[in-house]
Formats: C-alpha cells, sequence, structure tokens
C-alpha cells in the first residue's frame, strides 16, 4: 500500500549516483513517437516545475497545479511502454515510484531512502493537506525534473536501447495498465484512471502506426481494438463505476493476445521477469512461469520427481523425532494450511510463532515466510528442516534416512540421471511437487475466460476489489498477492497494523509479533519493516482459515471489517508506519458480502 500524504516524510538527500543501463543491448531509437514522446515529457516536467514555484507563491490555484500535474503524468503515460520496459530500475525508483520508503542497497551497506516521481506528486498534490506541503512538492518536483533531465541527455547522446521484440513493451503495459493503472496504484491522490490509460493505449496506438517495424502487422485489427478501447474509457471515467471486467475482456485482452500472437516468442525478458511471455489469458495458469522463482530448471522436471517430492513432503520419519512432515502443518484437505490459529511444534502443547499460510501457488514469490526471510522456495525448506521448533534436523540426517530404504534409492534412480541422493536432488524433488500445486482453474478465472459465468455478487465483488475496496493496490492481479507487476520479480510486504483480536472484541491491542524487521536479513533492519509481514496471495482464501500472520481472525467478515477501518491505525492505534491507508473505505454491508462472494468465486483445490 502507501503513506497517507501526512505520512510522507520526504528528505532531499543529494543526487544519487544514477546508471541508465538497459538490460538490453543499446542501439539508437529511430522511432520518432518515442523520441517525440520523450521531448514533450521534459516539457511538461518544466512546466510543472514552473508552476510548483508559482503554486509556492500563491499565484497559481491548486486547481491549476493539479491540472499541471495531470498534463505531465499523461505525457509520460503515452511513452510509460517504452520507458519502463528499457528502463525498468530507473522508472521504478525515480520516475514513478510508489510512495513508499524503500532500502537500496550501496555495496554491503543499505540505506531507507524516501519515494520520489510521479506517483508521490500526485497523492501530495491531490490530497487536502496540499496547500500545507508547498515546500515537499517543491522539493520532488525539483528532485524528478533533474533526474529526468540527466536521463534525458543520455538518450541524446547514447541513443536508446531497445531489446528484440518490438511488441513485448506493449504486452507489458497493458498488464500495467490492468494491474497498476485502473486500480488506482498509480494514481493514489487523483483516481485518474481512465484518462491516464487512454493516453498510456494512445501512445501505443500512435507507436505501432509510426514504426515500420510493424508494417507487417495487422495493424487494422489493432486499431480496430485500441480504438474501440479509447471510445470505451472516454465514456467510463468513474472510478467506482468503472467495470474492470468488460474492460479486461473487451479491450485488454484481445490486445494482450494480438500483440502475442505476431512476434511474441523472443523472450528478451527471460532473466528479468516471472512473466510467461507465450501466455494469451492473464487468467490462465501460464500467466507465471514457475521455474524462474525456483532453483530448479525445466528441463529437469518431470512426473517421478514431482511424485518422489511427494513422497517427501508426506514423510513423517524425515523430522527428528518422527512425527512431523511438511503435512503436519499443509494438508491438503484445508488447501494446503492447517486451519490453526498458530502452527503446532514438535514440542507437545507449544506452537511455532506464526499461522501457516497456503502452499496453493506459493511458488510464485520471490520472498518466502511472512517476514520474508527465505529467496528461494529451496531455501524454505531449509529453514524449516533446521529448525528447533519444526524438523530440528539436519540434510545429513536426512539424507542418511533416504539412503536407508530402498524404495527412495529406486525412485531417485529414476528421477534424477546421476541417481544421487544428495542434499540437491532432495531439494530438487521437494520443488517439483510444491510447484506443481498452482491453483488458476477458479471459477472466477473461468468465467474470466469465457469459460462459465459466475453470480452478479462476484462481479461486483471483483469491481470493489479492484476499485472502492482498494485491495488490488496490495494484492495485485491476477495472482492477488504482493508479487508486483508487471515484471512480477519482487513481493511486498505491508504494515496493516494487525491486531490481537478481531475490531469487535475490545480491547484493541496491535499484536506483538514485529514481523520483518526481525529476519535474519540484516540489510532490511529498517524501521520502515515494523509490524511488515508479506503480502499473501488470496486464492483459496475462503478455506485458509484463520486470517493474518497472527490467525487472530476467524471470518472473511472480520478482515473486511478490520480493512474498512482502515487498519490498525484507523482503528485509533499509534502506528509508526502504516503502509495501509488509515482512511475508512466506507463498503457498505452489502458490498462487504459482494468482496466475500467475489473471494469465493476464487476457490480451486484441483491439484494435490
Amino acid at each position: 500500500m502507501r503513506y497517507s500524504s501526512l505520512c510522507i516524510i520526504v528528505v532531499l538527500i543529494g543526487f544519487a549516483v544514477m546508471s541508465f543501463n538497459s538490460p538490453y543491448k543499446g542501439i539508437a531509437n529511430e522511432n520518432t513517437v518515442v523520441n517525440k514522446g520523450l521531448t514533450d515529457f521534459k516539457n511538461k516536467l518544466e512546466q510543472l516545475k514552473t508552476n510548483v514555484d508559482l503554486f509556492a507563491e500563491d499565484k497559481i490555484s491548486l486547481e491549476e497545479l493539479q491540472k499541471s500535474l495531470r498534463n505531465t503524468r499523461n505525457s509520460y503515460k503515452e511513452i510509460e511502454f517504452y520507458i519502463a520496459y528499457h528502463y525498468p530500475e530507473f522508472t521504478k525508483t525515480h520516475l514513478n515510484a510508489a510512495p513508499l520508503f524503500h532500502i537500496e542497497a550501496a555495496g554491503t551497506s543499505a540505506y531507507t531512502l524516501p519515494p520520489e516521481g510521479l506517483q508521490v506528486l500526485d497523492e501530495l498534490i491531490f490530497s487536502e493537506e496540499a496547500s500545507e506541503e508547498k515546500k515537499k512538492i517543491k522539493e520532488i518536483t525539483v528532485f524528478l525534473y533533474n533526474n529526468y533531465s540527466k536521463f534525458y541527455l543520455s538518450t541524446l547522446k547514447n541513443g536508446l536501447s531497445k531489446g528484440n521484440n518490438k511488441t513485448l513493451p506493449l504486452r507489458i503495459e497493458l498488464i500495467r495498465i490492468y494491474s497498476l493503472g485502473v486500480t488506482g496504484f498509480d494514481t493514489p491522490g487523483s483516481l485518474n484512471i481512465s484518462e491516464e490509460a487512454s493516453y498510456a493505449l494512445s501512445g501505443i496506438q500512435k507507436y505501432i502506426n509510426d514504426d515500420a517495424y510493424f508494417k507487417n502487422f495487422n495493424r487494422q485489427k489493432a486499431n480496430t481494438i485500441l480504438s474501440e478501447s479509447l471510445d470505451y474509457l472516454s465514456k467510463n471515467k468513474d472510478f467506482e463505476t468503472f467495470d474492470r471486467i468488460e474492460f479486461y475482456k473487451n479491450c485488454i485482452q484481445p490486445l494482450y493476445e494480438e500483440f502475442g500472437s505476431w512476434d511474441g516468442k523472443s523472450d528478451d525478458l527471460k532473466e528479468f521477469s516471472g512473466w510467461n511471455v507465450s501466455n494469451k489469458n492473464f487468467f490462465s495458469s501460464d500467466f507465471l512461469d514457475p521455474y524462474f522463482y525456483t532453483l530448479l530448471k525445466s528441463s529437469e522436471d518431470n512426473q517421478d520427481l514431482r511424485k518422489l517430492g511427494k513422497d517427501i513432503f508426506y514423510d513423517q520419519n524425515l523430522s527428528d523425532n518422527g512425527r512431523m512432515s511438511c503435512a503436519t502443518c499443509h494438508l491438503p484437505e484445508n488447501a494446503f494450511t492447517d486451519l490453526k490459529t498458530k502452527s503446532q511444534s514438535n514440542v507437545e502443547g507449544k506452537t511455532v510463532l506464526r499461522n501457516s499460510p497456503s502452499l496453493y501457488n506459493a511458488v510464485f514469490a520471490k520472498r518466502f515466510f511472512y517476514d520474508m526471510r527465505a529467496f528461494y522456495i529451496e531455501q524454505q525448506a531449509e529453514h524449516v528442516i533446521y529448525n528447533k521448533d519444526e524438523f530440528n534436523t539436519s540434510y545429513e540426517s536426512i539424507i542418511k534416512k533416504l539412503k536407508a530404504k530402498p524404495e527412495y534409492k529406486k525412485a531417485f534412480r529414476t528421477a534424477f540421471k546421476d541417481g544421487k541422493i544428495s542434499k540437491e536432488n532432495f531439494s530438487k524433488a521437494l520443488s517439483s511437487y510444491v510447484a506443481s500445486l498452482y491453483s488458476f482453474e477458479s471459477d472466477f478465472d473461468k468465467f474470466m475466460r469465457n469459460e462459465k459465468s459466475i453470480s452478479d455478487d462476484a462481479k461486483k465483488g471483483f469491481n470493489l476489489f479492484m476499485g472502492k475496496a482498494s485491495c488490488a493496490t496490495c494484492h495485485f492481479a491476477p495472482h492477488f498477492s504482493g508479487l508486483v507487476p508487471p515484471f512480477y520479480n519482487e513481493n511486498e510486504s505491508e504494515v496493516l497494523g494487525v491486531t490481537k483480536k478481531p475490531l469487535n472484541q475490545l480491547p484493541i491491542e496491535l499484536d506483538s509479533d514485529k514481523g520483518r524487521i526481525n529476519s535474519p536479513v540484516k540489510k532490511e533492519n529498517s524501521w520502515i519493516y515494523e509490524n511488515s509481514f508479506k503480502t499473501v496471495t488470496v486464492r483459496n482464501i475462503a478455506l485458509t482459515k484463520p486470517y493474518f500472520h497472527n490467525g487472530a481472525f476467524s471470518s472473511l467478515e472480520e478482515v473486511l471489517d478490520f480493512y474498512n477501518e482502515g487498519g490498525g491505525e484507523g482503528a485509533g492505534l499509534k502506528m509508526n508506519n502504516q503502509t495501509l491507508p488509515s482512511d475508512k473505505l466506507n463498503l457498505t454491508p452489502t458490498e462487504i458480502k459482494q468482496v466475500i462472494a467475489f473471494l469465493n468465486s476464487l476457490t480451486d483445490v484441483s491439484k494435490k
């Protein structure tokens, strides 16, 4: 989520040393639309900078400043598909970063830095406190202008970078529009979703019609869809009533498939993104590539390996006391959770620190555990193996036990060419099984693929989830977790102010678990991660109660009530850094039921 504008403390710490290197080999760009767009954005930034000064001197109104910012953001949106694709780190950090403090590594050290860029300005300038934040607005604008000016001069001198595939940036932009744009994530203050989506699509349209590379592409079909999409956006401008189902089915998905059907096989993003370039629908099981997130390679995986991993998963003998397996806390009949407030320990009458999350879609993450202390699913298993409250054992002990059983010797020989019973092969087998537990055959997925219908309440609930209820600004579509689009190569954690008990049970007290700040990842030992926990997927949430890391909420109604009140801070608790806005959502009882109807439609436990 994001700060309220009162919580953003922006300190001008001096210009960082920036590199504008792209992940791709650089060659000069010849597309005049991009070149003109870069210049237009610079001009709009100059005008914004001037207007910010005038606003600070009370020479123009807030409405005039807001209009200037809208013009600037719209100009950026026209070329976002190009800049954000070829210069993702520069864009994410300096041009359009979320209004959140973040950690930036420098050698062996890490620094907590304030947010900067267009999103921060959108939240500030469209806030009720804009008139009191003139200095802050000016500092951020100057910082943005100078950063982009350096980038602009670099492009004039060195040319722009571009990859091998011209349609990949366009398809990535469509993901960005749907997952970050129409949810309001990108415009936290103005909620100007339709206008910005229009400019983004308009930029794509200009690009394909200007570039000779597209001369063999079916421009007529693409232009027809784009024109119809622009017409739809011009007629549907209200944030709360905007139909994100209709927009996806009639606008985003047809364009996404059309661009992918042309030259979508060359993948410049193979080492950078978890998105599967050959995918044709956001809501199909191949949207993300599980092998991007594991040490296991696709070429190594097979049915025999998966069966071996499943056997390991259910084997209690591998733990020190012979009474605990992975399935002890992750039962398939409960969507691979245990339905307990906190999972049991290997010590009678004792629990571990936190609630057991579902393993469905767990592979699709760059960080694991609620405190995000593990970087691979294999590392996650290692933490459980050595944890004295869980398996309380070692790889050496496990390997010895496996070698003592003839059936395991045979299974390892079948699954691996070298036939070795080793730590590496053990990890690959377990990863293979967990990676197979994906869940994209829910009623809602099938509905979005036009394979079946769902209730009107579920449809309305989805639009609330993606809009007024602000759920999708943390639980990003289509995975509905904190795996950040459009590249899906990093995870978010959030400070929600989770309480010891539901809000309808007094007294209201903050849970004592400090979360991510206490993880062993020392470079993340920052105040911004106090009470911060990984944002997990809400797929199969109907089956995975109790909720939150502490398992203190036993129903979805209690969870929605918590969010509706603005989390812990909204309920009156003093929070140092709540990233969930403390403003009340003002969801009605009917709307809460509709959101829950949508969440129920995300159930799919067909994989076991």
